[in-house]
């Protein structure tokens, strides 16, 4: 008996309400843009610069404690919070210290870092620290740029990819549901100020990599129905290409999310931003690949009729092997 998410020969009508879907998606991403310039994003030490050092200790975290300890240093800015994680144990007990780059510092020195960790010890003097990074202020600044140049890049090959694999109007198509699935992204981070840092960026092109999966599948099959049901409007045969392909896409966010759910509760702390990008990006991909990415096709409309020859169209590389 093999389980089914989705019922065989479904024909479900995903664009009568076509424009509700991309009003909706418009609202988000306006959302997104206003949440990112009035908020903007809550920076890790990556791309902030300064210190995280993550203590551990079997005494109660006091927040006061550890401030008051540090203020003879006159490190600036410090930020200082409490880890918690269903997996730690009960004398187990957690912070994060977060200081901020010092002026005219590429990098943090040792002999300060050293300090940090005496002043911190005369709370406990059995206090460990699992782990320190540091991060000067060029560097940072060097690792934002690379950042953006990264997505940029991996978009702008995606949209070179399709286009020559496809019409022009499926990279479009795809290359804007992409965009709206990194803005949303990147909104949802702002929204709700979870810390940004190099994890994120990967998480961000692996959901560019998960979401295209997605879209070229739905693409090629309604590439294929273009040319089987020659008498059918473009409505009818995206329709048709979103239903057979429903139950493959459904099967795959599912088995994707069961594991990041898991990773979510049980990986820990450290890698729980990434995980929750990656829940999100899978949500939001699934929805862009039914629903905004066809949308967008369904308004550039589609060449039919593909026997004759013309130079211009992207077509000619069809016999490319994705």
């Amino acid at each position: 008996m093999r389980l089914k998410l989705v019922r065989e020969n479904t024909s479900i009508d995903f664009f009568s309400k076509a424009r509700i879907w991309l009003g909706i998606s418009m609202v988000m991403m306006v959302i997104a843009f206003a949440s990112f310039l009035i908020q903007g994003l809550n920076y890790g030490i990556d791309f902030q610069g300064g210190t995280s050092i993550r203590t551990e200790s079997a005494t109660p975290v006091d927040v006061a404690a550890y401030r008051a300890a540090l203020e003879t240093l006159e490190l600036g800015d410090v930020s200082i919070a409490e880890v918690f994680d269903p997996s730690f144990d009960e004398d187990q007990h957690v912070a994060m210290v977060r200081i901020q780059a010092q002026e005219g510092d590429e990098r943090i020195a040792s002999e300060t870092i050293e300090a940090i960790r005496s002043a911190l010890r005369t709370i406990d003097p059995d206090m460990t620290f699992p782990s320190v990074e540091s991060v000067g202020p060029k560097v940072s600044g060097e690792l934002i740029q690379t950042a953006v140049i990264a997505v940029a890049l991996a978009v702008l090959a995606i949209l070179l990819y399709i286009w020559l694999r496809f019409e022009w109007q499926f990279a479009i198509g795809a290359v804007l549901a992409l965009s709206h699935d990194v803005i949303l992204t990147i909104g949802i981070f702002s929204e709700l100020q979870i810390k940004f840092d190099l994890a994120i960026i990967a998480a961000l092109l692996t959901i560019v990599g998960y979401s295209i999966n997605d879209t070229v599948i739905v693409f090629d099959r309604v590439r294929e129905n273009l040319r089987k049901y020659k008498k059918k409007n473009l409505k009818e045969v995206l329709n048709i290409s979103i239903n057979e392909t429903l139950s493959r896409t459904l099967m795959t966010s599912v088995t994707t999310l069961l594991a990041l759910i898991s990773l979510f509760v049980l990986g820990g702390d450290v890698i729980r931003g990434f995980v929750f990008a990656m829940i999100w990006g899978v949500i939001i991909g699934t929805y862009s690949s039914i629903f905004v990415a066809s949308a967008i096709l369904l308004v550039l409309g589609v060449k039919r009729d593909w026997s004759k020859k013309d130079p211009s169209a992207g077509t000619r590389y069809g016999h490319i092997d994705t």
